[in-house]
């Protein structure tokens, strides 16, 4: 279901914009045709095998390769010896311990060596031969342990930044992020209901289903071919780089596709390992990650311990809000603190507030970005306490929230005023629709919550050629997740004028096509897009000015219409596209324009949810009978594909809230690395997830777009929860909201 504010003005007559065209690379996928990371051959390649810490937090006091290295089969064994001394800003320094321990390892799973040999068994064999002695240190594993006084240090040098005066001992928290505003004091004295409490989230992971995979070729010039499943390509030869201590441009990076990645794909953890593996060696070589070293290894999102109060008046204005949250950022500094901080209140006006983020470093992987980082945890604990005041003050949850609602004009809690936006929108479709009324039966909850992410611009290239015959190949470097082949091919059809399949999109290699920013933060449709319009744009004049010379008239007599160049008053026949692509040679050469920008314009988005769902009273298990989604898109440039980010945002977000956690033992080893314990929902979960596309254009997209991929996870933490405490009248502050904590608070409700 669509809806759009106002369809004059909102729906414009787009001939290809808006339309649900057969994906690009469809044929691929479902023929198997399509080259994921693991599938890359090459001739001569070696399989290398990853030595990984056992301990969460260990000195490395020795490693001793030189029994692997006479193993059979062995090409190369490497260690944190065989790259630089970590240097430059503290994060470069900490990707790069981070994907070769040096000093110490900080987790278990953390990369200590690594073998490559002629075969897969050969390359485990020797890397288990690998003589590593530690000396085990005492661990930290929660935010409380790392934050308490006299805790084990990470770093012995980590000094907190964000804090005034400037602290003069180390500790375990990295930073402090502060947003504030008005008078805290008055608000809460103003206030006539006052709700708090304290909330936790565990460690959650993106649980894409490829893992990662890179195969590296370096000739002995010292140059590198490399192929990798990531978010973003031209990231991974840059931070691939700094590890390798190379300059980029010696690196080439071929995108390969991608299955899955939610965030968790946006950084290194096998690249430089490949690279220096075949450097070694003198041939390419493989790894790949088994699911279990996908998740002891590699970036969740952040386990959180966030204490709220907020404050409202009888009539449901919010008038004062106080959040202390404290993110863990896994073995380095980091985490999403700064913007769950920035995220939290902001779909609301509030006056008076105070809102702290703090990193804090822990013996855990290092956490990844996960749909609009930091953003879920702090919305849990904010849209709970709105449902608690809701409740308190008898108001509808949905009329609490348009009561307070920010809208076009509103400066928000972080500090920029808002543009147009659809907050309020989604709010009223999801009041208007009729899952709202539906009845509820025993042991029936209803649970609803709203959720901000700003989104992201950065920077992006595109080139777009025209053949012979008068078909288009749009080179873009933006690897395609949620359907950006889709998006891109729609776009550049609408401004040529000509059916979208004769449009080829193509993911370009770092050599291909000029840099960019990785897929992530809601950007690529937006930004990625921005720059395809602008190089069809090119063409298109430069197409009218042959058209101009052809027929001896004014530029200005030339317009493009329909896929045609056609004289303004009428007295020539139409120069079709195939027209001018098959005379290039004669009016100026191939036709072909570049256009690169730093994204401007970036909208917002906002997203309501309710949720209506069933408990047994005798096991505490969760049935969601019905799910209704309503999020701004700013305009839904291919509908299904904005449909299914919708839905998959609330899957892996009704998965959050209900089952998912990383569980580790006293030594700090997880003990649910896989699919089997670490229990994702699966289609048999799920109802059908209902989706409302609301259109408020956003005004600074040729097209209206704002991005939908991440603020969908942003509610149903909140919403989920809530449900559950209005099925069994009992608020659980902690998730996940797995059976037994739920059979917990039935059976202890009057305690």
């Amino acid at each position: 279901m669509t809806i759009a504010e106002d369809p004059a003005t909102t729906s414009p007559g787009y001939k290809w914009v808006g339309t649900r065209m057969i994906r690009p690379d469809g044929f691929e996928k479902v023929t198997g045709r399509a080259r994921f990371g693991a599938d890359i051959k090459l001739n001569g390649m070696l399989y290398g095998h990853v030595l990984r810490s056992p301990h969460a937090h260990a000195t490395i006091v020795s490693i001793d390769t030189s029994e692997a290295e006479k193993m059979a089969g062995v090409r190369a064994v490497i260690t944190g010896a065989d790259f630089p001394d970590p240097s430059g800003p503290a994060g470069d320094q900490d990707l790069q311990r981070n994907v070769i321990a040096r000093e110490k390892a900080l987790y278990e799973g953390h990369t200590i060596a690594a073998v490559a040999a002629q075969t897969r068994a050969q390359a485990k064999a020797a890397a288990e031969a690998i003589k590593v002695v530690y000396e085990v240190l005492p661990h930290v594993m929660s935010v409380d342990e790392a934050m308490a006084p006299g805790a084990p240090l990470l770093h012995p040098k980590l000094m907190t930044k964000g804090v005034d005066p400037a602290p003069t001992e180390p500790s375990n928290v990295a930073s402090r992020a502060v947003y504030q505003g008005g008078d805290l004091d008055l608000g809460f004295a103003e206030s006539d209901v006052v709700v708090e409490g304290t909330f936790t989230t565990k460690p959650v992971h993106q649980g894409y289903i490829e893992p990662h995979a890179a195969v590296a070729d370096t000739t002995p010039n010292g140059r590198t071919t490399l192929w990798c499943s990531s978010q973003g390509h031209f990231t991974m030869r840059s931070l691939s780089a700094k590890v390798l201590g190379w300059e980029p441009s010696k690196l080439k990076v071929i995108p390969a596709e991608i299955g899955g990645g939610f965030g968790g794909k946006t950084t290194i953890y096998l690249e430089p390992l490949a690279v220096r593996l075949s450097q070694k060696a003198g041939r390419p070589v493989k790894l790949v990650m088994s699911r279990d070293e996908v998740f002891r290894a590699t970036g969740p999102a952040s386990g959180t311990k966030i204490v709220g109060k907020l404050g409202f008046k009888n009539d449901g204005t919010m008038v004062a809000g106080e959040l202390w949250m404290a993110y863990e950022a896994g073995a380095f500094a980091g985490s999403p603190a700064g913007a769950g901080s920035m995220t939290a209140l902001a779909p609301y006006t509030v006056p008076n507030f105070l809102i702290e983020g703090f990193d804090v470093v822990v013996n855990k992987p290092k956490v990844a970005a996960y749909r609009a980082p930091g953003a879920p945890m702090s919305s849990f604990a904010v849209e709970s306490l709105i449902d608690e005041a809701a409740k308190k003050l008898g108001i509808d949850p949905i009329d609490i929230r348009l009561k307070n609602a920010v809208t076009e004009g509103c400066t928000a809690t972080y500090g920029p005023k808002f543009p147009r936006i659809g907050f309020v929108e989604t709010l009223e479709a999801i009041k208007n629709h009729p899952n709202y009324q539906i009845p509820l039966g025993p042991n029936q909850g209803r649970g609803v919550a709203s959720g901000f992410w700003f989104n992201a611009g950065l920077n992006s290239s595109a080139t777009v050629h025209v053949n012979e015959d008068g078909n288009v190949i749009v080179v873009t470097g933006s690897p395609d997740i949620g359907g950006s082949r889709a998006s891109m091919a729609l776009m550049a059809a609408e401004e040529f004028g000509i059916d979208a399949a004769r449009i080829q999109p193509v993911v370009g290699d770092t050599e291909s096509v000029g840099y960019n920013d990785q897929t992530g933060g809601s950007r690529t449709t937006l930004a990625t897009g921005a720059a395809v319009i602008e190089a069809c744009r090119k063409v298109i004049a430069d197409l009218r000015g042959r058209a101009a010379k052809q027929w001896d008239v004014a530029l200005e007599k030339v317009e493009w219409v329909d896929g045609q160049a056609q004289h303004v008053e009428g007295t020539q026949p139409p120069l079709s596209l195939a027209d001018l692509a098959r005379g290039w040679n004669r009016t100026g050469g191939p036709l072909t324009a570049s256009a690169a920008l730093n994204a401007r314009g970036v909208g917002s988005a906002f997203s309501t949810q309710v949720v209506d769902l069933e408990i047994d009273p005798d096991t505490g298990h969760v049935t969601v009978l019905r799910y209704l989604t309503a999020q701004d898109a700013g305009r839904a440039i291919h509908p299904s594909y904005v449909e299914g980010q919708l839905q998959g945002g609330v899957v892996q977000g009704i998965g959050w809230a209900l089952n998912e956690e990383y569980i580790f033992d006293r030594n700090g080893k997880m003990e649910n690395p896989g699919f089997l314990d670490y229990r994702i929902p699966v289609a048999s979960d799920m109802p059908m997830i209902d989706t409302i596309v609301v259109e408020v254009p956003n005004p600074g997209h040729p097209y209206g777009v704002r991005g939908v991929g991440e603020v969908g996870i942003v509610p149903p933490l909140a919403a989920v929860a809530n449900a559950v405490d209005d099925a069994v009248s009992r608020r659980i502050r902690d998730l996940p909201l797995s059976p037994v904590r739920i059979l917990d608070a039935i059976l202890n409700k009057d305690s």
